[in-house]
């Protein structure tokens, strides 16, 4: 039943693919790659966006590089790194470097950027660097960077969220400037942002040869930023697109079945979630604000037919808040809530609510799921209004605490550990609807010691109050779809980056 309203669009989308048969720009060699994520400042600190963090890494290095294979991290910017202590990491430079302007890279341009972030209030997810206490040069090719607690997982971050940023150019051009004109030490250099609409990259042919990311075999990348699904899907079949990802797994079929395109899957890091206004941040009179009302959502929910029918391709239902690989992420505490449309109808009724409530469901997924949500909620009694919108909208609105309830989905910036996702939604920032003071402290207890016992009891504690409470529903495991042309040579990985510059074309 899930599927049916899709099969009339698939079929008419695979006529228009037959009429108008995509031709990649291997003659130009330009990979044209079209999403629905539009960024609004594509300076990597700036926005939380998984295509902002696609960019960065396209033309901005880190000191770290984490290899997509083994997920094992390796020098990048950095030549070597050592730990002298719990809280302090020298790092040896590479030389020979330089940014995008050839400005050459230093000390300098690490310790300015460590430490301008983290005096940035501005910055779009401070846990990500919450835990760094600074940064200094030892000399132009030595840094020292020094962390305001024990933090296992620090590597990690610096390795998926530590972009260097040139100083001499950003201090002379200015922030704003900066935004529009950016330059980083990538393989892959900014060459125009047009907007919110398109930025198109070049291969940057002064890139250092010892990178562990190597040269891009492909000259130039044109991102296209549209604004929704069927738009997206149009770019790929119409020939305008050669590579999208995201879209209706309802249609992964059909794409693959065109002469002159394929289609792949991949498993991913990503979760989905349902938040709920448990902290009254839109309203002190909001029903979510009651615990069983909350509890009466988790029953309301068919996770398990979303995963099969609509997410498709092996994803899974969850019940705790994170990705079951991640260090932490501890299924066994987290209470476990069946589907149960009757037992949601009578938990509404004991909360005060035996005919229901309106209220209003914002949202950025897929238009098919986002209909599944509000459908469900309606069975029990609940008339959620549907606000679909742009990712940077609705991660706009949740910061400002407009969102009674919210549908998305984390990648956990693609780190292995539950530090980079319970921070983000209960640790007191912008995204936290429960501003629930003892699940604060167990959550930044996890990722205050090195000890893993420690951290696991911590973090497991943290995970059964969150379920118990009813603060925010895990959904389903991600997997990726990806529409591609056939002379595309690309390789998708579980940490969700495509990474462009190791595509070729056959």
């Amino acid at each position: 039943m899930l599927k049916r309203k899709w099969a009339t669009g698939c079929f008419l989308l695979a006529g228009l693919a037959l009429a108008t048969p995509s031709w990649a720009q291997k003659s130009a060699d330009t990979l044209r790659v079209t999403w629905r994520d539009a960024i609004p400042n594509v300076d990597p600190y700036y926005n939380q966006l998984r295509s902002g963090i696609i960019l960065a890494h396209q033309a901005w290095d880190t000191l770290v590089y984490r290899d997509p294979e083994t997920f094992q991290n390796k020098p990048l910017l950095a030549e070597s790194f050592a730990w002298v202590d719990d809280t302090t990491i020298d790092f040896t430079l590479r030389q020979g470097v330089t940014f995008h302007n050839g400005d050459r890279f230093t000390a300098d341009d690490v310790v300015y950027t460590i430490n301008t972030v983290i005096a940035d209030k501005q910055v779009s997810v401070p846990s990500n660097y919450a835990f760094y206490a600074g940064a200094e040069k030892i000399d132009d090719y030595h840094v020292r960077v020094k962390l305001k607690r024990v933090f296992p997982a620090a590597l990690d971050y610096m390795a998926m969220t530590l972009w260097i940023w040139p100083k001499a150019y950003r201090e002379k051009v200015g922030a704003d400037e900066y935004r529009l004109h950016p330059i980083g030490t990538g393989p892959y250099k900014i060459t125009k942002v047009d907007g919110v609409t398109q930025i198109d990259l070049e291969r940057y042919d002064g890139y250092y040869a010892a990178s562990p990311k190597g040269k891009p075999a492909i000259g130039k990348l044109t991102i296209h930023e549209v604004p929704d699904s069927a738009t997206e899907m149009a770019e790929l079949l119409g020939g305008r697109a050669d590579w999208i990802w995201k879209f209706s797994p309802d249609q992964f079929d059909n794409v693959g079945r065109m002469p002159t395109l394929q289609a792949l899957r991949s498993e991913s890091m990503r979760i989905g979630y349902f938040m709920m206004d448990a902290a009254g941040r839109t309203g002190a009179d909001n029903p979510l604000t009651k615990e069983k009302v909350r509890q009466a959502i988790f029953h309301a929910i068919d996770r398990e037919t979303m995963a099969k029918q609509l997410v498709q391709g092996g994803s899974r239902p969850l019940n705790a808040p994170c990705y079951p690989t991640q260090f932490g992420c501890d299924a066994g505490a987290a209470a476990v809530y069946a589907y149960d449309p009757a037992k949601a109808k009578a938990l509404l009724a004991e909360a005060g609510y035996p005919n229901g409530f309106d209220t209003e469901l914002v949202t950025y997924e897929l238009p098919s799921w986002a209909g599944a949500m509000q459908n469900y909620l309606k069975a029990v009694g609940i008339n959620a209004r549907l606000s679909v919108l742009q990712v940077g909208a609705v991660v706009q609105r949740s910061i400002a605490g407009q969102n009674p309830l919210e549908a998305g989905d984390w990648g956990s910036y693609s780190i292995n550990d539950v530090s980079a996702i319970l921070p983000q939604y209960f640790t007191g920032g912008g995204s936290d609807y429960s501003r629930d003071a003892e699940v604060t402290a167990l959550v930044q207890a996890g990722g205050a010691t090195t000890d893993p016992d420690q951290r696991r009891k911590a973090y497991s504690a943290a995970i059964k109050m969150i379920t118990e409470k009813a603060y925010w529903l895990p959904l389903y495991t991600y997997t990726i779809p990806y529409g591609l042309s056939r002379q595309l040579n690309f390789k998708p990985y579980p940490d969700e980056l495509p990474r462009f510059w190791l595509a070729s074309w056959k």
